[in-house]
């Protein structure tokens, strides 16, 4: 059964797709919630008009992402933990971390796990990975210092 989907649903397409799925699945699950509609002859319109909005869409959400990335580039976060005597810090900065600083510091919200880095257990510089879009990354330096 042909079905145009109307949503992204992973493993079967995106917004705007035509495709071929069981009638089953089409009248008990996709069609009930929402997230396709029955293709008939006059769907192929429509069809265009989806994929055009969804490329348009992603084209604006990279070029966000890009000025985000512009602005992060250079930027050297700062942040303060207890640390030993040797410069062991009694705790890690990880992703969350980096999430908070980048917030706090540079005004840029991202959500954690698209933070990619090997975890700080010492005081130095240490750099992460920010994935503001899949297209778009931008690596990030974070200094770590001890708590006075």
């Amino acid at each position: 059964m042909k079905i145009l989907l109307r949503t992204d649903v992973d493993g079967l397409g995106r917004t705007g797709d035509v495709v071929d799925v069981a009638r089953g699945y089409a009248r008990n699950y996709l069609v009930p919630k929402g997230l396709a509609v029955v293709a008939t002859a006059g769907i192929a319109a429509q069809s265009e008009a989806m994929q055009r909005k969804r490329v348009m869409q992603a084209t604006e959400e990279r070029a966000d992402a890009e000025a985000v990335a512009g602005r992060l580039k250079g930027t050297v976060l700062t942040t303060s933990m207890k640390a030993s005597d040797e410069g062991r810090l009694y705790g890690s900065v990880g992703s969350a971390e980096v999430a908070k600083a980048l917030v706090e510091q540079a005004g840029v919200t991202v959500d954690r796990q698209l933070v990619e880095g090997e975890v700080a257990k010492e005081i130095g510089t240490h750099e992460f990975t920010v994935h503001l879009h899949p297209e778009v990354t931008v690596p990030v330096t974070i200094e770590v210092t001890a708590e006075d």
